[in-house]
């Protein structure tokens, strides 16, 4: 992608795809499912996980896989919250991008 991804977007699309999954998922499971919208490396997801973690939109619990602790992570209702103020942003923020790509804004 040639488009940066700042932080606050990359806070959304963790938190996105968290959300999916009511018992929580890991830490890969993530990498792969942001793997298929953008770009990222495994040691450019984990500060995201850890700094959402931080400000309480995450929760984390550990459980036992093939003999190893996999650690989870859950939205919270404060990510829940959260994220649904990025889904507002986003759709304002994508419809006025589009609309400048489709040549609709002019000042005259």
């Amino acid at each position: 992608m040639v488009f940066n991804t700042g932080s606050t977007l990359l806070d959304a699309i963790v938190l996105a795809v968290v959300s999916k999954d009511a018992e929580g998922t890991y830490g890969y499971k993530i990498t792969q499912d942001v793997r298929d919208v953008i770009e990222l490396s495994e040691s450019t997801l984990y500060p995201v996980l850890r700094r959402l973690h931080k400000d309480e939109c995450l929760a984390t619990y550990d459980k036992e896989c093939a003999g190893r602790n996999r650690r989870y992570y859950q939205i919270t209702d404060k990510g829940s919250a959260q994220l649904q103020l990025y889904k507002t942003e986003w759709i304002s923020y994508s419809t006025k991008i589009t609309s400048v790509f489709e040549g609709g804004i002019t000042h005259e």
